[in-house]
């Protein structure tokens, strides 16, 4: 049984893009391709094979005898409906934007799919491993809605067999995956938790065997402590990262000075250590060090430790006179427990400075997204990211190009040249040359400043194997990699 604080907004591929949806998805349905656990790449998965026959045309070739959970063939016309459906129904919660490069779909005979692509788009074969293109029984699912949480139907390695929303989510092996992923534990139960302290408390009273997302920093050290109970804390490789965003279009954020006198401030190994109980580590771009292109460019501009003379150079240069006042926003709950401390923490190491004044407020996510993206209320504010798939250009366009999913008023034409030029190409140095130019722009220009990378991490009882082993850049929890012994 593995235990979670995460919540599950839908099953069905087209409703869900959230992490707690992504987790259960990725189990129950299989993609053309998809990321091997300790890989960074994408391999076929349903698919026998897949290649670009020019930049703009992608065919793959599927595996013989693919069959979903109720034994119902899967062919490439699933495929096709799959992904038309996600653009039909484009459902608000769903991820159908992240297939805006695809033009149309073509099924010329069961085992062949062609994907016509608007333009050339690198990132295609990555888009194919995340949920919006898990694949779906054209004979169960309609075409132009959602189908109901209990009566989804996959051809992943599990099967769902009973689901009660935010208490409770059971599944099975399923016989009939044909895959490289046989699960080896017959039944997976999903256990929903509102407080990281009730998830804390049920591994600590062996009510559950895991527990995964999302306990407090607090929580995982005292579990560590814990080994004569026969709890065990094992960790591995993340790719979520947290960042702050500036509104370059306003005062004081819009001056360049402030926005570099914050970074050349912030302490990353000091919150990682006293917020996060080294549970993070520090970032110096938004790309996760785990990520082929990753360059530390705000280390390199700013150096890796805070600089209190000089921000104060900085903001004396650009005639700003000190202590500046600052308006901090965070939103407390959606990013976890951790999240009032981590401002609290920003807060204090600019303040020590002598440079700032800082004042914090905070609104729950429904409210807060809606003030910083749509009215651009705030100048100064915080948020996170998890990756839709583990490429760098999924941790730089969303952010970098024509300002980003926040729109904070920041453009570049070099940014956005950059991140042309790489979608152009497979010529991993090229991208990797592309990826370094936007972070290091990133760190001239500061419309941002990320702050941490996190591990992934679980609690798990005595006798349970293989978590570790799904911990990596993929971000993807895999059932069949986790067994209990007894």
């Amino acid at each position: 049984m593995i235990g979670t604080t995460d919540k599950v907004v839908a099953l069905d591929p087209a409703g869900a893009y959230d992490l707690g949806s992504q987790q259960l998805i990725g189990n129950i349905y299989q993609n053309l391709m998809s990321v091997p656990a300790g890989g960074n790449k994408p391999e076929p998965d349903a698919a026998e094979s897949c290649e670009f026959s020019d930049p703009k045309t992608y065919t793959c070739t599927l595996k013989d005898g693919l069959k979903f959970s109720n034994g119902d063939p899967l062919t490439s016309a699933d495929v096709k409906f799959s992904l038309d459906r996600e653009l039909k129904i484009a459902d608000p919660s769903g991820a159908s934007s992240l297939l805006a490069s695809l033009k149309d779909v073509e099924a010329p005979d069961p085992k062949t799919v062609t994907m016509n692509l608007k333009k050339a788009d690198g990132t295609w074969p990555f888009i194919l491993t995340h949920t919006v293109a898990a694949i779906v029984d054209s004979k169960v699912f309609p075409a132009d809605k959602k189908l109901a949480d209990d009566k989804v139907v996959g051809s992943g390695p599990y099967k769902l067999t009973k689901y009660v929303p935010n208490q409770q989510a059971v599944f099975a092996v399923n016989e009939n995956y044909g895959g490289a992923n046989k699960g080896q534990t017959q039944n997976i139960l999903m256990q929903y938790y509102e407080q990281p302290s009730a998830l804390k408390l049920a591994i600590e009273q062996g009510d559950i065997d895991v527990a995964y997302r999302s306990l407090a920093p607090t929580d995982i050290e005292a579990l560590r402590g814990e080994t004569d109970k026969g709890i065990k804390v094992v960790d591995g490789d993340g790719t979520e990262i947290r960042y702050i965003v500036f509104n370059v279009k306003k005062a004081p954020a819009s001056n360049i000075a402030v926005r570099k006198a914050v970074a050349q401030l912030i302490d990353r190994e000091a919150i990682s250590k006293n917020v996060y109980k080294d549970t993070v580590k520090p970032l110096y771009s938004t790309v996760p060090a785990a990520l082929p292109g990753a360059k530390a460019s705000f280390s390199d501009a700013f150096g890796a430790t805070p600089d209190v003379e000089k921000a104060k150079q900085t903001l004396a240069d650009a005639g700003i006179k000190t202590p500046l006042s600052l308006d901090g926003w965070y939103t407390p709950t959606h990013y976890g427990p951790a999240e009032v401390d981590l401002w609290n923490e920003i807060k204090r190491q600019l303040e020590a400075s002598g440079l700032f004044k800082v004042k914090l407020d905070s609104t729950e996510w429904t409210q807060y997204k809606d003030a910083a993206f749509a009215k651009h209320q705030y100048y100064f504010y915080g948020l996170g990211w998890f990756p839709d798939y583990p490429d760098g250009d999924n941790y730089l366009a969303p952010f970098m190009r024509d300002g980003g999913f926040f729109q904070n008023g920041y453009s570049s034409k070099e940014v956005d040249d950059a991140l042309d030029s790489e979608l152009k190409t497979d010529d991993e140095a090229k991208r990797a040359a592309a990826f370094g130019t936007v972070q290091d722009i990133e760190a001239k220009d500061v419309p941002l400043i990320p702050i941490w990378e996190g591990k992934q991490v679980a609690a798990v009882k005595d006798g349970v194997e293989g978590m570790e082993k799904t911990f990596d850049s993929a971000f993807q929890l895999r059932f069949w990699l986790v067994t209990k012994k007894g």
